[in-house]
């Protein structure tokens, strides 16, 4: 009989390059990433859907690939470690799985958002350990940039881009008063607009200064020092940009002044703006290039990390805690989600005493617009002394994504519209004062209110809290938005819309008569 060799089974390539110590908790955390991604893919589609077509982020288009030359830079380092599995971490993944729930249940979608992308770094910590962790930090930080955030800060970016201009402005030499975001000069009235706040250039230099500050630095102090510069410059920078135009109008026109805006400053003022920040900082690197990117040795005998390690566990056992407390986070939030409140399917605005309620004129149409309640109310009242108030009221049976009371364009300024935020007023009982202006004409007085059970107020942070604490335990409860208000900016204003609030009694009693509630 004739004998043949038969050749033993061979690897595939890719396994064969992979470390023998990383294959399994490398499959664990691929099969872990896959579910989450799978599970919370909702998260994940309305966050690619932001990065590319809103050009406020377009630049987190490149956080994926930084992120994997940051793993990549640290590979010779990592494959001399060991993973090992590390329970704790469960607790860290359970933290971020809360974040994601108490945002998903309550219609923060910058909380629901920050909690999945928290999931991945979380669920490396468990299936890696902590020496691995340590030696990934700024990689596992830096995934928290695929956040899309920074649209909160533009009204006040607004505020101080028109600071800061009307100051060079007059500076300048140029004639010019400023009521809000609005500045009149001689030539016209310029708005400093939510396109002009400066926030896109803000969010995309704070992530690149991180970057930046990490791969060049190794002081704590100049890191600071150039995230601190990556702040500051940009906002100075949009406001010289905005005075930049004021004062070419003021020679050459407005509208050679917008196309300038446009073409310059759009595009080269801000790419000279960030080459002059890194070339100012490029002095003061004190990394060398060809520096590890991890201290394999300090990490390698940290004595705090290997009492951490005493925790490690099995890790097909972490891995099934990873599944489970996925599991059990999407069906809380269902269960959540399916509480609502009962409303009735027709509801009126009730008379007042001492006012009557008169068909609606305004000098400028304005009606706030509130897209996710499921009932609404808008009509005008008047006094017999001929004071007259507009009275805005929504009612949600729950508060979700696209259905949650004070969330952006569910407020006093109507989006899309003429109307423009001038600014904060004084508040009257307990309400949140706006002074809207529309064409530069026509001042508005808003004041806006907040009811869910028992609380009523204007601070949109509370009611997230209360909205949060009753779906977590399955309490139905309504929320209402009451805004009044009265042409004009000035006391009238005021006095008009403070003689309706005596007239109605408690706001939030009121609010709730009108449902059945009281």
């Amino acid at each position: 009989m004739r004998l043949e060799a038969i050749s033993s089974p061979t690897r595939a390539p890719l396994t064969e390059s992979i470390a023998p110590q990383w294959r399994a908790p490398l499959l664990h955390l691929a099969l872990a990433w896959a579910a989450l991604l799978a599970l919370f893919a909702g998260e994940w589609v309305t966050m690619a859907g932001h990065w590319w077509s809103n050009s406020t982020y377009n630049h987190i288009l490149f956080v994926p690939p930084i992120l994997a030359w940051l793993v990549w830079q640290r590979l010779p380092e990592l494959a001399r470690l060991t993973p090992r599995a590390w329970w704790p971490g469960l607790l860290a993944l359970a933290g971020a799985m809360l974040v994601w729930l108490l945002g998903n249940i309550s219609g923060l979608a910058t909380a629901s958002q920050l909690g999945a992308v928290a999931m991945l770094p979380a669920t490396a910590l468990a299936l890696l350990g902590p020496r691995v962790a340590y030696a990934l930090l700024f990689p596992l930080f830096y995934s928290l940039f695929l956040v899309p955030f920074g649209d909160e800060l533009v009204p006040v970016l607004q505020m101080i881009t028109a600071d800061i201009t009307i100051a060079l402005t007059h500076a300048s030499g140029i004639p010019a008063e400023i009521e809000g975001v609005f500045i009149d000069t001689p030539v016209g009235l310029f708005e400093v607009a939510e396109a002009c706040s400066g926030v896109k250039f803000l969010v995309a230099m704070v992530a690149l200064g991180t970057l930046i500050a990490n791969q060049c630095y190794r002081s704590v102090w100049r890191r600071m020092a150039f995230l601190a510069a990556s702040v500051i410059v940009p906002i100075i920078a949009n406001g010289v940009r905005a005075w930049g135009t004021i004062y070419i109008a003021q020679f050459q026109g407005i509208e050679f002044a917008a196309g300038f805006d446009h073409i310059f400053y759009g595009w080269i003022f801000f790419a000279v703006v960030m080459a002059v920040l890194i070339g100012a900082g490029w002095r003061f690197f004190d990394r060398r290039v060809d520096e590890p990117a991890i201290d394999l040795a300090g990490i390698e005998g940290a004595r705090w990390i290997a009492r951490l390690e005493r925790f490690a566990a099995p890790g097909w056992a972490v891995l099934a805690g990873v599944f489970a407390l996925a599991l059990g986070a999407t069906a809380w939030a269902g269960a959540a989600r399916a509480v609502e409140a009962p409303l009735p399917q027709a509801i009126v605005l009730p008379q007042v005493a001492g006012w009557e309620q008169v068909p609606t004129v305004q000098a400028w149409s304005w009606r706030p617009d509130s897209p996710g309640a499921d009932r609404r109310l808008f009509g005008t009242y008047r006094s017999a002394t001929g004071q007259r108030v507009d009275v805005f009221l929504a009612y949600y049976a729950a508060q979700e994504e696209g259905r949650e009371a004070g969330a952006y364009g569910e407020g006093a300024q109507p989006l899309d519209t003429e109307w423009r935020w001038l600014g904060e007023a004084p508040a009257i009982d307990g309400g949140k004062g706006d002074r809207l202006q529309a064409v530069g004409l026509h001042p508005r007085l808003a004041m806006t209110w907040y009811r869910h059970g028992d609380w009523t107020g204007s601070s949109r942070l509370e009611l997230k809290a209360l909205t949060m604490r009753d779906r977590l335990l399955f309490t139905a409860r309504p929320t209402a938005t009451m805004i009044v208000s009265a042409e004009g900016g000035g006391e009238e204003a005021q006095a008009a819309i403070a003689d309706f609030l005596d007239a109605i009694g408690p706001s939030g009693k009121w609010m709730d008569r009108i449902v059945g509630l009281d």
